[in-house]
């Protein structure tokens, strides 16, 4: 029984591990702030890190429309950074 709790843990820590650098990796990149799997995991972030991660993207890409996630209530075409 110990070792299935074992394995289990470190597979949830290995899941966790990985979709937080992807996450991260998507938040810091430079090339285009449209990547679906950044996207839809920035969505999925809760509140204080969803809000980072918009930040870091609008710091990159301030000049382009928001992402989905990114996008205040005032329309696409805003930040919700900006509100």
């Amino acid at each position: 029984m110990k070792k299935v709790v074992s394995v289990l843990f470190i597979t949830v820590v290995t899941m966790v591990l990985v979709v937080g650098w992807r996450w991260y990796a998507y938040v810091t990149n430079t090339e285009k702030p449209y990547d679906e799997v950044g996207i839809e995991l920035n969505i999925r972030m809760p509140g204080p890190l969803n809000a980072w991660g918009c930040k870091r993207l609008h710091d990159t890409f301030g000049n382009v429309p928001a992402p989905h996630g990114c996008q205040s209530s005032q329309g696409p075409l805003v930040w919700k950074i900006n509100e």
